[in-house]
């Protein structure tokens, strides 16, 4: 999956896109499992709204609890002052998270493509281990902002080594929100830390650096195809706009970490009962 010259532009920009990995039939198997689930999400019983913009104050147990299920969070702009949804379902939801290549037969299929697993071990990842997993649909004209972050507040390890792959399953451009990366940015500090207390359902976004946050011009959009697969260090700052088009752009991401890491405490996510596996 990975040349020589993009390993090395990992580890100069610390982040590398691949296009043509992923071919139409596996995308269109993630597309028809998506559905599947959202299909059975009871809006009714759970209506946790996944937003970036209250600088993570709003996760509950609901949230905290998708580190060992597969869980539906909904889109800010969908659920009207009475928290009721204003359109369909279907347009409502957000993302699902967290445990999807553990509790899904055809997330679990796709996440262990070999190709996966030899593009991190060629990035010096040893024995990679699968974490986390969401797919994010990025709802046409509501799909939320992510504002700039470092995935490596959110999941930390000692020594650092998260990596992230997000697969692109529909076209991604400026328009419909697609990824921004700021190349070099990897070797900024970590700026925030997400410190947790998972048996309580709380946590704490604390501030570690004052270094800002990358300016207009220091950025660059990843415009991909479908079936491209973006690879970025856990310190690179990423963002993605609003999606105000007609057009939604929905993506799949996994977060590994190598085996001999040590897993933080304090990270939301723990999985007592379901452990990683290798990649």
């Amino acid at each position: 999956m990975l040349s020589e010259a993009q390993v090395r532009r990992f580890r100069e920009d610390g982040f590398v896109a691949v296009e043509g990995v992923v071919e139409p039939g596996a995308i269109e198997a993630l597309r028809a499992a998506a559905g599947r689930i959202v299909e059975a999400f009871d809006p009714e019983r759970h209506r946790s709204v996944f937003t970036t913009g209250d600088r993570d104050r709003g996760r509950d147990r609901y949230f905290f609890d998708s580190a060992e299920a597969v869980h539906c969070f909904l889109e800010e702009h969908a659920v009207d002052a009475e928290g009721r949804l204003n359109r369909p379902k279907a347009r409502a939801v957000n993302k699902i998270g967290h445990a999807l290549h553990d509790l899904d037969p055809a997330f679990r299929a796709f996440c262990r493509r070999p190709e996966f697993g030899a593009a991190l071990r060629a990035l010096g990842i040893q024995d990679p281990l699968l974490w986390q997993t969401m797919y994010i649909f990025k709802q046409p004209g509501i799909g939320g902002e992510v504002r700039w972050h470092q995935d490596a507040s959110y999941l930390v390890t000692e020594p650092p080594s998260v990596v992230g792959l997000w697969v692109a399953l529909e076209d991604a451009d400026r328009d419909n929100g697609c990824l921004w990366m700021q190349p070099g940015g990897h070797r900024s500090p970590l700026r925030e830390r997400f410190d947790a207390d998972p048996a309580a359902a709380t946590g704490e976004l604390v501030a570690l650096d004052d270094t800002p946050w990358p300016a207009a011009g220091e950025g660059v959009a990843l415009e991909v195809p479908a079936g491209s697969v973006v690879l970025f260090h856990d310190h690179m700052p990423h963002y993605s706009s609003q999606n105000t088009s007609p057009r939604s752009r929905h993506a799949f991401t996994m977060h590994c970490a190598p085996a001999g890491a040590r897993w933080s405490a304090s990270n939301w996510l723990q999985r007592p009962t379901l452990p990683p596996f290798q990649l």
